[in-house]
């Protein structure tokens, strides 16, 4: 199974990340970690653009092969993002769930975004300012919103879980 999570900055998708992948044993695999490693090389002249998210397909298809569970952890922005991580689940013929991450309260938003530190050497966190204007289209799919507003991780992940029920699943597949 690829569970596929979604969201912008500041939601708590590598908090809930880091909790369904203990909970299930799964390989987490985080975009943002990547991305830095791979600024970190000093290898690139320029942005890192779309070659974190390569890395993350490949590696996530490789663990899929191999039998494991992935969660992905990324903002997932755009559609194009999307029908790749989709595309690794098919190339794999793994089950996918998507996941959008929400923080439905702007203030409870934004006063996590302007508060957290990174726990990734060398990232600096984005600005709020950076998180409201960033592009991020609409979902053209149906993919199930875990509101991560005033709830507890456990609340979240409770949620979570349920969402990757079997039967779940079937139901949202027909959306």
């Amino acid at each position: 199974m690829l569970i596929i999570l979604g969201g912008l900055p500041g939601v708590g998708k590598t908090t809930l990340a880091r909790a369904l992948s203990q909970h299930l044993h799964a390989t987490h695999i985080r975009v943002d970690t990547i991305e830095q490693a791979i600024k970190a090389s000093g290898m690139l002249k320029a942005d890192v653009g779309p070659a974190g998210y390569m890395v993350a397909y490949a590696v996530a298809e490789d663990n899929l092969r191999g039998g494991k569970m992935v969660v992905a952890d990324s903002v997932n922005p755009l559609k194009v993002t999307r029908d790749a991580w989709r595309s690794v689940a098919e190339r794999t013929s793994s089950v996918v769930v998507e996941v959008e991450i929400v923080r439905s309260d702007r203030d409870d938003h934004q006063r996590i975004v302007t508060t957290r530190t990174s726990d990734i050497e060398g990232l600096i966190p984005p600005t709020w300012d950076d998180v409201v204007t960033r592009e991020y289209e609409a979902w053209d799919r149906s993919p199930h919103v875990i509101d991560t507003s005033f709830k507890t991780v456990d609340e979240s992940l409770s949620e979570l879980l349920e969402a990757l029920k079997p039967e779940t699943i079937r139901n949202r597949s027909a959306i």
